[in-house]
């Protein structure tokens, strides 16, 4: 039986593994969740006919894209958008709909063969729930797709955009250049996932974050934590 292998960080990445592997019959998974196990030495053992990356933020050596089929999940419509913090620089420049790009791995950032796209509706919901519903595209759709096609993968082709992977204290609300509720409020959805810093304030000697934020008519309702710094 033919092994594929899924390396991801991410909570819920790893339990739709478990949904895929109910449904994925004719091959065998393989899970690996701490970059320190992804080396050349276990993949070998393994001998996996894909290595699928959702959402995986470490560095994939060349040793192992060299050996190996690697397919990356990109979160925009390569060439745009190569690079780091594709969602939240997406969202900030106020792009509703984007893609989901599977690609080779090879030994430009963002740059390889496409395999295929799939749409990605990013226009309302947090970060965490749009990464949730990108991962239910990924592994209930893009992945039973090319295990079951074998697409060949394709060159890139258009313009070339590269966005920057966004810093720390960018995350200040003060930030923003247009304010009104509607560039607030997607400010601090965009940034409402685990690991990533919290949309926030500063007053004086605190610091205040918001998360959990719901758009309505006139107002933006959400939660808040005050830390004294």
């Amino acid at each position: 039986m033919k092994v594929i292998v899924i390396a991801t960080l991410k909570k819920w990445n790893i339990k739709n593994f478990y949904k895929l592997q109910d449904s994925c019959k004719n091959y065998k998974l393989h899970l690996i969740t701490q970059p320190q196990d992804l080396t050349l030495q276990n993949l070998h053992k393994i001998n996996p006919k894909y290595i699928f990356f959702p959402h995986w933020s470490e560095k994939i050596e060349s040793e192992i894209y060299k050996n190996f089929s690697c397919v990356v999940f990109h979160m925009s419509d390569l060439p745009y958008g190569r690079g780091g913090s594709p969602l939240q620089n997406l969202i900030i420049m106020g792009i509703k709909h984007t893609k989901i790009s599977a690609l080779k791995v090879n030994d430009i950032l963002d740059g390889g063969d496409i395999y295929l796209k799939s749409k990605l509706d990013i226009s309302k919901g947090s970060a965490k729930e749009i990464y949730k519903k990108a991962s239910k595209i990924i592994f209930f759709h893009m992945i039973p797709y090319i295990l079951k096609n074998n697409p060949k993968p394709k060159k890139q082709v258009g313009d070339v955009e590269i966005f920057k992977r966004r810093k720390r204290e960018e995350s200040n609300i003060l930030t923003i250049n247009n304010k009104n509720l509607d560039s607030i409020y997607d400010f601090i959805r965009m940034l409402d996932a685990p690991t990533y810093p919290r949309a926030f304030i500063e007053l004086g000697n605190f610091k205040i974050e918001f998360y959990k934020a719901k758009r309505n008519r006139k107002t933006i309702s959400g939660r808040f934590k005050i830390y004294e710094k």
